[in-house]
């Protein structure tokens, strides 16, 4: 009976570990920001996109008033690239490094046409 319990909290364990959400892994990064424009103001409701390089996938965050951005969760065995855009205006790609062992990157981008 005890050898039962035993593997029963031991398989739920197991089956805990697998369900843990990306964010929560201590070895994940994030990358944050301000989206301006060319004068330096905050830029509300720029487009930030951020592809990973290995899998492709392309994550979207659109700034608020103080043109912030945030993403978390971010893979430290990958490369990320990132732009931003607003109407017509926007950056070149920037390359966060897998290389870049920082757990908080900070990039900003200043728009333009």
């Amino acid at each position: 009976m005890a050898a039962a319990c035993v593997l029963a909290f031991l398989l739920a364990c197991a089956l805990a570990a697998q369900r843990r959400n990306p964010e929560d892994d201590i070895s994940a990064r994030s990358v944050r920001g301000v989206v301006t424009d060319a004068s330096g103001q905050p830029v509300s409701k720029a487009v930030v996109q951020l592809k990973n390089t290995k899998t492709l996938n392309i994550r979207s965050f659109i700034t608020g008033a103080d043109g912030a951005y945030h993403f978390a969760g971010l893979s430290g065995d990958a490369d990320y690239q990132l732009k931003a855009e607003h109407e017509g205006a926007r950056t070149s790609w920037k390359t966060l490094s897998m290389f870049n062992t920082k757990k908080v990157i900070v990039i900003n981008f200043k728009l333009a046409k």
